[in-house]
């Protein structure tokens, strides 16, 4: 249930803090808060909350560090993660990708366009209510109900993101994705926003495939697809 979800927000600024709180205990979450990235640590670990927001910009230690760390801690390392940036933090908030986080949102941002984007990486994160299924392209298998990957028999860990959008071009193998399709059936965007958040995930998807990464190809200009 959405009320026993719990939400770690780390921000350093109090109205920003007080924001995003206020706007989330409203949603039915339950809220917990750090203002310092060496803080998220020892709060994760000591409530293992459902998600993370962390702001970049922390003292102590950056959100990119935390981030890092957490994303190679095997306890953590699934632990769903969205960044709050600036505009001018473009490259960062690519790096925070690149290290595992599932989503970002950029400063102002409406409280309504938080909560969803907090829905949605929640209920990827659950993954499906589906009975198990096995999808198979060459040596890569994927387990629907398990969220587990198997490349040449040996289990690989995948963020939840990262595992939605290996499942959706393994379904449709064979079928050219767009930039935009891609966006909107696994990140549940409506409109077109930055594109290089899939390509940051499918470069994240190729690095953990290994030799099997072969069979995601690249159709220039346009998107991604699975070789049928």
């Amino acid at each position: 249930m959405i009320m026993s979800q719990k939400i770690l927000v780390a921000e350093d600024e109090p109205d920003m803090l007080s924001l995003v709180a206020s706007n989330l205990c409203m949603a039915g979450f339950e809220v917990l808060e750090a203002k310092n990235g060496p803080s998220v640590l020892t709060t994760v670990l000591a409530h293992m909350p459902n998600l993370l927001i962390l702001d970049l910009m922390l003292p102590g230690m950056s959100g990119l560090d935390v981030c890092r760390i957490l994303k190679a801690d095997t306890a953590t390392t699934r632990m769903p993660i969205i960044m709050l940036t600036a505009k001018a933090e473009e490259v960062d908030r690519i790096v925070g990708l690149e290290l595992g986080a599932d989503d970002y949102i950029t400063k102002p941002f409406s409280p309504r366009e938080l909560v969803l984007r907090v829905k949605n990486v929640l209920k990827r994160a659950e993954g499906s209510d589906e009975k198990t299924e096995l999808i198979s392209v060459g040596d890569i298998v994927l387990d629907t109900a398990r969220l587990e990957v198997k490349v040449s028999g040996k289990s690989v860990d995948f963020t939840a993101t990262e595992f939605n959008l290996l499942r959706v071009l393994m379904e449709r193998r064979g079928i050219v994705q767009s930039r935009s399709v891609l966006l909107n059936d696994v990140w549940g965007y409506d409109s077109v926003i930055d594109t290089r958040t899939v390509d940051t995930h499918i470069r994240r998807l190729r690095e953990k495939l290994g030799a099997a990464s072969t069979s995601i190809e690249t159709v220039r200009s346009f998107g991604y697809r699975i070789a049928g």
